[in-house]
């Protein structure tokens, strides 16, 4: 590779970086603002502000060292959940191609599932109630005695998040894998160049079902209702990244809107066969599949009941199965 296709490379990838980011802290200002305070008939919040001014704001915020065994292990975790979905949307950048092995979804898969562990380390390593030690004991249950388990409240959410990765994630793992069965290979590169033959995955019934899927695995892998196990309204947690305070709350914000982006990028990549690039129309496609995604997320939240474990299992199942299913139409 030349110089000038060098420069070009770096200048695609980092253009690209730069929109993803423009277009992410808008994200969520669109699901809140443009459909669910309409749906509920409210004025709603104005749009720059659940993704972009929020993040503003807490940069601003003063910062304590929070009541953690590893205090800055667990402020850094926020950061450290940004940079793994920096990196999943520079996998996918048909310019990082090159990586081989790095470039395939069995890498992206990989990066998506340590992103979910992230949040189980979140609530293991904070002991105590917003990041500060309270005038009153917040254990869930135990006490000082020899032999005997004890165990926070934060400790709670880890358990969602532990279910989380155990089971709710299924239905996103195994969409992804019908374009793998269709293009016959694992590489991103090559599942593109089959879908530039053969047509877009998502214009088969395999793949329309995979959409389908799909849409819902992202919906339990951004937490939202009615999936949303990990921030549950129902219970005296509201969820991992309640504790964070000052600069490592706004990363939270900033990699949610982010990671809307991504899985959207994701979604255009291997069931439209168009991956983001900064130097081909294609980012159009990429950029209206982003803002498709939180208004269709937010639509299904405003009239889903809030789920329980109960109706979440068999969701659950009942989806993965139909993805299976749609793995198998896939090779027929």
């Amino acid at each position: 590779m030349d110089t000038s296709m060098i420069i070009s490379s770096a200048i695609a990838v980092v253009g690209t970086l730069i929109i993803a980011f423009a277009v992410s802290v808008w994200l969520p200002g669109i699901e809140r603002k443009f459909v669910q305070a309409r749906i509920q008939q409210r004025v709603g919040p104005p749009i720059s502000s659940p993704g972009l001014m929020a993040p503003i704001k807490f940069f601003f915020k003063q910062a304590v060292t929070p009541n953690s065994p590893m205090p800055r292990l667990y402020n850094a975790i926020p950061l450290i959940s940004l940079i793994i979905v920096v990196a999943i949307l520079l996998i996918i950048m048909p310019q990082m191609y090159f990586l081989g092995a790095l470039a395939s979804i069995i890498a992206v898969v990989g990066l998506l599932k340590v992103e979910e562990i992230t949040y189980m380390f979140m609530g293991s390593l904070s002991k105590s109630i917003l990041s500060v030690s309270m005038p009153f004991p917040d254990h869930a249950k135990g006490a000082k005695h020899v032999d005997t388990t004890r165990s926070f409240i934060e400790e709670l959410s880890t358990l969602r998040a532990f279910r989380l990765i155990a089971f709710g994630s299924f239905p996103l793992y195994i969409a992804l894998f019908i374009p793998v069965a269709m293009a016959k290979s694992i590489y991103l590169g090559d599942i593109i160049a089959f879908q530039q033959l053969h047509g877009p995955v998502l214009f088969t019934v395999a793949g329309a079902i995979g959409a389908v899927v799909y849409f819902i695995g992202s919906m339990i892998l951004l937490n939202e209702y009615p999936f949303a196990i990990m921030k549950t309204k129902a219970d005296v947690m509201e969820g991992p990244m309640l504790e964070y305070m000052s600069k490592y709350r706004a990363y939270t914000y900033i990699t949610k809107g982010l990671l809307i982006f991504v899985l959207a990028s994701l979604f255009a990549t291997m069931f439209i066969g168009i991956p983001p690039n900064l130097f081909s129309l294609g980012i159009l496609v990429t950029i209206a599949t982003a803002i498709i995604f939180p208004i269709l997320i937010a639509t299904l939240s405003a009239f889903s009941p809030v789920f329980t474990f109960k109706q979440f299992y068999p969701v659950v199942a009942g989806t993965s199965i139909i993805g299976a299913l749609a793995i198998a139409a896939s090779f027929l």
